[in-house]
């Protein structure tokens, strides 16, 4: 673990390189070489290849504390193809490691031949360990999105025809049935066979069935930007231009934050009006989520590059906004860290809750370096907070003795030492992006300055 010597250090580094005494010391060459070796040794070696399931194919899902596989299995769409897609990744990040391009294949043929549904197409969510559908057979805009984000990577790192063909299909489907040409954008909930699903009249007011959010449309966003890297297709450009515009100038609020849910056409499921009480019981369709927001500045960044956008600088300013209000409203200035959740009461801002997860704090470095990057002389001077998200990554998230990262700090939550290191919906691809283009970034900007 590290402490208040280690951003001594860097600050002293920093004096020295920028001084020209020794251009060898820069720090963030330094730092690169260290998220390196805890991202081969700390992250991908403790999932790869032993969650690979060399029985019924596919991933295994459930570790204990300790990386042990646990009895139940159950395979989802979701962490499917961010193995799948984690896999292809790192398999071009480092070539030399066989079993990256094996388990990029192995997770391949389970989307292909398991999770695919062949009867009325589109990607089953839930399957058991054998590969069968199991629980709810709705589908989603969500999981969908997923698949082809996996299967476009896949075909990069590959090569294979047959793999972009599987992207296009997908791509179809996903068009086909869930994309909203009244008022743009995609349904989110789908019945087994495509049909958008519309909100029953005795839906609990505290379900999210039939709306549309924020998350599906920033992953569309995501998968479509990955695809379009491969096959620039023009509907496909069009769809990734709406999602862009869509989410830039319609989901995200004049504040800077993202509405989490939305009526079809796109006005806010918003509970402002209501008393703390009925706010708090609804606060899982309605609140702040600082994660979420500092991933969608990265993100819509990241689209407009894929379109050929220059001079984007609309799109810039609105990422930029999104990451600021997340470090004015949702920082912990003490130790580092993003929290998790905050609203808008009627007598003002408050954090609703506090606590940390893991997910947000690997975005979060992943914005806050990019900012930097953008951003250098910035008065919210993105690169020490960069330095403080790490310094708190790596003394509350990782885990030195057993391997990866917990599901939430351990400032905030010190009993999620001794739970699972992974589920259906904690996997790898949150940091294992963060790390690599962290890596990728602080290099490059170790080169620019000399």
């Amino acid at each position: 673990m590290k402490d208040s010597l280690y951003l001594f250090l860097v600050v002293l580094l920093t004096f020295i390189s920028c001084s020209g005494k020794d251009e060898n010391l820069d720090p963030r060459t330094i730092l690169a070489e260290e998220m390196e070796q805890h991202l081969k040794s700390e992250v991908l070696d403790k999932w790869y290849p032993q969650s690979m399931d060399t029985v019924d194919g596919g991933f295994l899902s459930n570790f204990s504390y300790d990386f042990k596989p646990r009895e139940n299995q159950e395979k989802m769409i979701v962490t499917q193809s961010r193995h799948v897609w984690t896999n292809s990744k790192a398999s071009q990040k480092y070539p030399e490691v066989e079993y990256f391009k094996q388990g990029a294949t192995h997770g391949f043929e389970f989307l292909r031949d398991k999770m695919w549904d062949y009867e009325n197409g589109g990607f089953h969510w839930l399957v058991n360990k054998q590969g069968q559908q199991i629980g709810n057979p709705m589908k989603t805009a969500y999981g969908n999105a997923f698949g082809i984000f996996a299967l476009a990577a896949y075909f990069q790192s590959s090569g294979d025809p047959a793999v972009l063909s599987f992207a296009k299909d997908a791509f179809h489907w996903l068009d086909k049935h869930a994309h909203d040409s009244i008022n743009g954008g995609y349904y989110q909930h789908l019945d087994p066979d495509g049909t958008p699903i519309s909100r029953p009249d005795d839906t609990p007011s505290t379900s999210d069935l039939g709306y549309k959010d924020q998350n599906s449309s920033i992953h569309i966003l995501e998968a479509f930007t990955e695809l379009y890297h491969v096959w620039p297709d023009p509907i496909l450009k069009d769809r990734l231009e709406e999602m862009l515009l869509l989410i830039r100038d319609q989901i995200v609020t004049e504040r800077g934050y993202l509405t989490l849910f939305l009526y079809s056409d796109w006005n806010p499921v918003s509970y402002r009006d209501s008393t703390d009480e009925v706010i708090l019981e609804h606060h899982n369709l309605d609140h702040v989520s600082f994660g979420h927001d500092v991933e969608t500045g990265f993100l819509m960044i990241e689209a407009s590059e894929a379109l050929g956008w220059e001079n984007d600088e609309k799109t810039h300013a609105i990422a930029k906004k999104m990451i600021d209000h997340a470090l004015e409203n949702g920082w912990d200035e003490s130790v580092g860290g993003f929290y998790d959740e905050g609203y808008y009461f009627q007598d003002g801002f408050r954090i609703t809750h506090d606590t940390k997860n893991w997910w947000a704090q690997a975005e979060g470095m992943n914005a806050l370096l990019l900012m930097a990057e953008l951003y250098p002389e910035d008065v919210h001077n993105y690169y020490e907070k960069f330095l403080k998200l790490w310094n708190y990554t790596d003394t509350y998230l990782i885990d030195h003795e057993n391997g990866d990262w917990y599901s939430g700090g351990l400032d905030k939550q010190p009993e999620l030492k001794s739970v699972g290191k992974g589920n259906i919906w904690k996997g790898i691809y949150h940091h294992y992006r963060s790390l690599d283009h962290c890596i990728n970034r602080l290099r490059e900007m170790a080169e620019k300055s000399h």
